[in-house]
């Protein structure tokens, strides 16, 4: 193994590290959030207006379902982050590649957008993403057309 090569491991290391520490992050508050409403929502003492008390009670209950359903997407994130083998060196573009273009570095993963690793400027996205779809399955050496602008992939690791 070169030591380019072993960097380029290392920073997918580092970026998948980095992306469950976020997934991670945003879960917790996620979790708070539903904590808090659900205390919201049973401490809520029925007052002399009914209408005020079921009010606040409906609110806070779709409070919490709109965050447990987020809660579900974090964890549906870090499930496909989990999948992902770093050591695996992908020939084209596809979930866990690090592709290196003329103009960017893109990690192909979840779409969590840019972020620095080492000095690096890397774009987390999805295969869904518009520019994920174009890219998807190319080779190094291969030059794609994307929004009027032409794109070379330099390598992809």
């Amino acid at each position: 193994m070169t030591d380019h090569l072993f960097t380029e491991i290392n920073l997918k290391a580092l970026i998948l590290k980095r992306l469950l520490e976020t997934i991670d992050e945003k879960a917790s508050i996620i979790k708070n959030e539903i904590q808090l409403a659900i205390e919201t929502r049973d401490n809520e003492t029925k007052s002399n207006v009914g209408d005020k008390f079921e009010t606040t009670r409906e609110m806070m209950q779709l409070e919490i379902e709109k965050n447990v359903l987020q809660l579900n997407k974090y964890k549906l994130q870090k499930n496909e982050l989990l999948k992902i083998n770093i050591n695996k060196t992908c020939k084209n573009v596809e979930p866990g590649s690090l592709v290196f273009t003329a103009e960017n570095t893109y990690f192909f993963s979840i779409g969590i957008g840019k972020i620095e690793i080492e000095n690096e400027t890397v774009f987390c996205i999805s295969l869904i993403s518009p520019i994920g779809k174009t890219l998807q399955n190319k080779k190094a050496g291969e030059k794609i057309n994307f929004q009027g602008k032409e794109i070379s992939i330099l390598k992809i690791t």
